[in-house]
């Protein structure tokens, strides 16, 4: 029996160094939304579930709304903490990359790719079991999400990161907690 993840990484929002959890998306990031619910409506999506963060609730409300689903929220999909706030004065492409590079590394008041891993990894496979033989759609981040697929999978590192859009959205495909395939159903 095939469990189908769809991980969609939120649309264009603008960026607001104190606004992360609120952030709303942008004019673009709505039209992209539609085309998001498109795709997961041919789909045939069962299940919503979200990040907190609003950017990532927005991209996936519009396909659940349409497939009359209500959106469970799960903050432990929400935004790895690169670093505290008020310490972020690296450049950000360079932040990620020594995070993934050392993936026990963290800034200041932020979390390592391991601790983020651990809580993301493990609100998938808590998924995977609640909804076997279904279809998942998870309202996400560029890096949470990289982090959960790279544990399945290597090839999902800094650089697949780096190619990423917002929104994009793939979908993995699992026999029980076995990674079977991932596709990029997200076209730009």
């Amino acid at each position: 029996m095939l469990t189908h993840i769809y991980m969609v990484r939120h649309a264009e929002s603008p960026f607001t160094l104190n606004a992360e959890e609120t952030r709303e998306l942008s004019r673009k990031g709505w039209k992209d939304a539609e085309r998001i619910a498109e795709i997961l409506q041919r789909e045939g999506v069962d299940a919503f579930v979200s990040s907190s963060y609003k950017r990532a609730i927005q991209t996936i409300e519009i396909a659940a709304k349409r497939l009359g689903k209500s959106i469970v929220i799960d903050s432990r999909f929400r935004e790895r903490d690169l670093a505290r706030h008020d310490h972020f004065f690296i450049e950000m492409e360079q932040a990620v990359e020594r995070a993934f590079s050392d993936p026990a590394f963290s800034y200041p008041g932020g979390e390592s790719n391991a601790v983020a891993g651990v809580r993301g990894v493990k609100a998938l496979e808590e998924l995977l079991a609640a909804y076997r033989g279904k279809k998942v759609a998870i309202g996400t981040h560029g890096n949470i999400m990289t982090i959960i697929m790279n544990h399945f999978d290597s090839a999902y590192d800094f650089q697949f990161w780096r190619k990423t859009t917002k929104p994009d959205l793939y979908r993995l495909t699992f026999a029980e907690n076995d990674l079977r395939e991932i596709v990029r159903l997200w076209e730009e």
